[in-house]
């Protein structure tokens, strides 16, 4: 069901009335409209009408219901059969309207990313939040500080750099460009730890082989930095000095936390490769085919033999789906982080789930309908 309330800025009184006539509780995802009908922001609710009446009872301006409410002159919201439905749903229409409020009020993330940027001279770094399509995302990472220190070695490692995205760059082949070789614009590379691609000391080449080992490495498929350090750590022990080989184990836990933490991280996306059978409360259930934690494709929950054959036809489109690559798919982080998130605060959920595999055969699996009395 979609509902539609077109009223006046300031006719507030009217509006709450007819969520109290037309709003149920149940989930559902509601738009704010503004007097141009741009969407303002877009919120969830397991009990809908409790939640709307919730922003007439708001203070202006303290609270951010209230000021929601000011810039609102029609609501909208479309009902969903479940919790699950609504935060889904809330999601994606977020990223299709982008509203004003909900980026002003975006709460703080607690989970890392290591981002690759793009251009002639890649950086490598951490960040919060997904940044653009052009940058390639790895992750999530719990502990920012350790996952900061450990990608801060990497860089020093293989002599990446770690100034602004906005740092001019140059190559060595572009010298009839940008003129005679220049000073590095910081101490890193002075102290071997950058190769210089502000002022032209290290050609394109070389930079993007480094570049290449490094995403390597954060895709475990070759461990050279970690092998250079290893070295460089026997090396001083054999020559006793051990103040020197101390401070190369240091990188050492440094990258081996890094591989470990990758290696954790990439188990925990593709353990959400499963059908997930979500009861709705009035008996709309949903099938969701979710694949390395992201909702492939839903259906209702099949009640026959030739739905449940459709939909094994549906699951075998979709469950072969991998990744290109160790990055995580585009555009599909923040749903990534919502099942994460789902699964991991409500271990009641995972034991409505299905593997591909039992789906696949011959015989039929359990849905929700044969767990109800």
């Amino acid at each position: 069901m979609t509902a539609t309330l077109a009223l006046q800025l300031t006719d507030q009184a009217r509006l709450r009335r007819r969520v109290l006539a037309l709003a149920e509780n149940r989930p559902a995802v509601y738009r704010m409209l503004d007097a141009t009908g741009r969407v303002v922001y877009v919120g969830k609710a397991k009990r809908l009408r409790n939640r709307l009446l919730s922003y007439f009872r708001a203070r202006y301006p303290d609270d951010k219901g209230a000021r929601i409410l000011n810039s609102t002159t029609d609501i909208e919201w479309d009902d969903m059969p479940s919790e699950f439905a609504a935060l889904l749903g809330e999601l994606r229409q977020i990223l299709r309207y982008r509203p004003v409020f909900n980026v002003r009020m975006n709460r703080n993330r607690r989970a890392g990313f290591i981002k690759i940027s793009q251009g002639p001279a890649p950086k490598i770094y951490v960040g919060t939040s997904p940044g653009s399509d052009a940058t390639t995302h790895y992750g999530p990472y719990a502990g920012l500080t350790r996952l900061r220190e450990a990608i801060r070695v990497l860089n020093d490692l293989m002599g990446l750099r770690d100034c602004s995205l906005r740092m001019p760059i140059s190559f060595p082949e572009q010298g009839d460009l940008f003129g005679p070789t220049q000073r590095a614009g910081c101490l890193r590379h002075d102290l071997a730890q950058c190769t210089g691609p502000c002022a032209a000391l290290v050609s394109e080449s070389e930079y993007q082989e480094r570049l290449q080992t490094a995403i390597r490495f954060l895709e475990a498929s070759a461990i050279a930095p970690l092998d250079r350090v290893v070295t460089e750590m026997t090396a001083a022990s054999d020559r006793s000095d051990f103040e020197l080989a101390a401070w190369w184990r240091n990188k050492f836990d440094h990258l081996e936390w890094l591989l470990g933490a990758s290696a954790r991280s990439r188990a925990a996306v593709a353990s959400l490769s499963f059908v997930y059978l979500d009861p709705g409360i009035y008996g709309d259930d949903r099938a969701y085919v979710i694949n390395h934690a992201a909702v492939r494709a839903a259906a209702p929950v099949p009640r026959t033999p030739i739905e449940r054959e459709a939909f094994r036809a549906l699951v075998t489109e979709h469950a072969e789906w991998k990744p290109a690559s160790g990055s995580l798919p585009q555009g599909a982080i923040d749903e990534m982080l919502l099942l994460l998130q789902w699964f991991r605060r409500r271990p009641g959920a995972l034991s409505r789930t299905v593997s591909f595999d039992e789906w696949l055969r011959e015989e039929t699996p359990a849905t929700i309908d044969d767990e109800r009395p």
